[in-house]
C-alpha cells in the first residue's frame, strides 16, 4: 500500500497541532493589603508575625492569535520578591512555545531554574505562568476549566475559614460564623492551637452551641507536638468534627500516620507542602483523610493532578486550600466528594464573583478559570515586567 500525503502508513490521518505560539509574557507583583492584621497559632506561639498582606505574583500570557490566559501564584510575609524575580528570569523560555504543550513547557521551566530546586519558590513561580496556560487552554476549548479537566459535579461543599482567626475575638467570631451561614455556606473552620489548651476548647465549644449539627472544623496550623495533638485529639472528638488540620510540624508524615490511627476524628493536612512527591510521602504514608494540596504552593495546576490521581487511587478525600478562584475548578474534577475553601481575602483581585447556594459553591460557567484581573489590582501593582516576542524585557513600576 502506498502512503498518501498526510497520513501515517497510509491509514491514519496525521493530526496537525495549532500553529498558535505564545507572543508575549506580563509578569506583575502585586501587594495585597488586609482589612486587619490576621493572627493564628503560629502569631500567638511567637514563631510569626501577624499577617497585614499577601504578595501576589500574576502572569498574563498572550498567543499570536489574540488568546490570553491568567494565572497567579502567592507568598504570605517573605518569599514574594523572590518568586517575582525567579518568574522573570525564566519568562523569555515560553516565547515561541506552542502554549497547548504545558507539561513540557512545566517541565523546561523546572529545568531551567534548576540550580535552586524542583520545589519551593522556584517552581511556585512556575505556578503562575502553569495556571495561565491552563486558563488559556480551557479558554481555547470555550469551557470553563473544570469542564475541561472532567467535572465530577457542577458545585464544590464549602466551608469559610476567614472569619475563625484568633485574632478575632469569640463574640466576633460567632457572629462571623452566623453571618457565613446565611450567605449559604456549608461549614465552618476555627483555628486553634493557643498556649492555653483552655482557650481553645471554650472557643470551640461556644462554636459548636452556635452551630448545633452544623459541619465544623478546626485548624491547629502545625502548632502541636505528637501527644499535645493525640490528647487535644482525644479532648475534640466530642465535638464531631468534620477533621483535624494540620495538627503536627507539615513534614512529619509518621507522626500524622500514628495519630491517624489513633483518633475517631480525620486528619486534614498538606497546605504547606510545595510539591508532588511530598503529597505522595503523606499518601504513602497512610497520614491523611483529608488531604490539602495548593496549586499555587506545588507548582500549578500541572503537579496538582498528579496529586489529584494519586489521591483517587488511594481513596482519599480532598479540601484544597486557599485560593478558592483556582481551587473550585480542580475539586470539581475530583471523584471523591471533595470540599473547597471559602476566603474572601482575594476578591478584590477580580472583577467577578463566586456564588454559594446550599452550602456549595458553584462552578461559573465562564471560560477558563472564569475571572479578570481588576483595576484595584492594576493600581495595587508595584512591580510589572513584560517579555515581547524578540524575547525583549521591559521593566515598569
Amino acid at each position: 500500500m502506498t502512503a498518501q500525503p498526510g497520513s501515517d502508513s497510509g491509514t491514519t490521518p496525521r493530526a496537525h497541532a495549532a500553529a498558535d505560539r505564545i507572543s508575549e509574557v506580563t509578569l506583575s507583583r502585586v501587594d495585597l493589603p488586609l482589612a486587619s492584621p490576621i493572627s493564628d497559632a503560629k502569631v500567638l506561639t511567637g514563631r510569626q508575625k501577624p499577617l497585614t498582606s499577601v504578595s501576589m505574583l500574576f502572569a498574563e500570557i498572550r498567543t499570536e492569535e489574540g488568546l490570553e490566559g491568567v494565572g497567579y501564584t502567592y507568598s504570605k510575609r517573605a518569599g514574594g520578591f523572590g518568586q517575582y524575580a525567579h518568574a522573570q528570569e525564566i519568562a523569555p523560555e515560553l516565547i515561541g512555545e506552542d502554549p497547548s504543550d504545558i507539561q513540557r513547557i512545566w517541565t523546561k521551566l523546572v529545568w531551567a531554574g534548576a540550580s535552586v530546586g524542583r520545589s519551593g519558590l522556584a517552581t511556585q513561580a512556575i505556578a503562575a505562568i502553569d495556571i495561565a496556560l491552563w486558563d488559556l487552554k480551557a479558554k481555547r476549548a470555550g469551557l470553563p476549566l473544570a469542564k475541561l479537566l472532567g467535572a465530577h459535579r457542577d458545585a464544590v461543599d464549602c466551608y469559610n475559614t476567614s472569619g475563625g482567626f484568633l485574632s478575632t475575638p469569640l463574640d466576633q467570631v460567632l457572629d462571623n460564623t452566623r453571618a457565613a451561614r446565611a450567605s449559604g455556606i456549608g461549614g465552618i473552620k476555627i483555628k486553634v492551637g493557643q498556649p492555653d489548651w483552655r482557650a481553645d476548647l471554650a472557643r470551640v465549644s461556644a462554636v459548636r452551641e452556635e452551630l448545633g449539627d452544623f459541619p465544623l472544623m478546626v485548624d491547629a496550623n502545625q502548632q502541636w507536638n505528637r501527644s499535645t495533638a493525640v490528647r487535644m485529639g482525644r479532648v475534640l472528638e466530642e465535638f464531631d468534627l468534620i477533621w483535624i488540620e494540620e495538627p503536627l510540624d507539615a513534614y512529619d508524615s509518621e507522626g500524622h500516620a500514628a495519630l491517624a490511627r489513633e483518633l475517631a476524628t480525620p486528619i486534614a493536612t498538606g497546605e504547606m507542602l510545595t510539591s508532588a512527591a511530598e503529597h505522595e510521602e503523606l499518601i504513602r504514608a497512610g497520614a491523611v483523610d483529608f488531604m490539602q494540596p495548593d496549586a499555587a504552593r506545588v507548582g500549578g495546576i500541572t503537579p496538582f493532578l498528579k496529586i489529584m490521581a494519586r489521591g483517587q487511587q488511594a481513596g482519599i478525600r480532598m479540601a484544597p486550600h486557599f485560593a478558592m478562584e483556582i481551587h473550585l475548578h480542580l475539586a470539581a474534577a475530583y471523584e471523591i466528594d471533595p470540599w473547597v475553601e471559602h476566603f474572601d481575602w482575594l476578591q478584590p483581585l477580580f472583577d467577578e464573583r463566586l456564588e454559594i447556594e446550599d452550602g456549595r459553591m458553584l462552578v461559573p460557567g465562564r471560560p477558563g478559570l472564569g475571572f479578570t484581573i481588576s483595576d484595584q489590582a492594576r493600581a495595587w501593582t508595584d512591580q510589572s515586567v513584560r517579555v515581547d516576542a524578540d524575547g525583549r524585557t521591559t521593566l515598569s513600576g
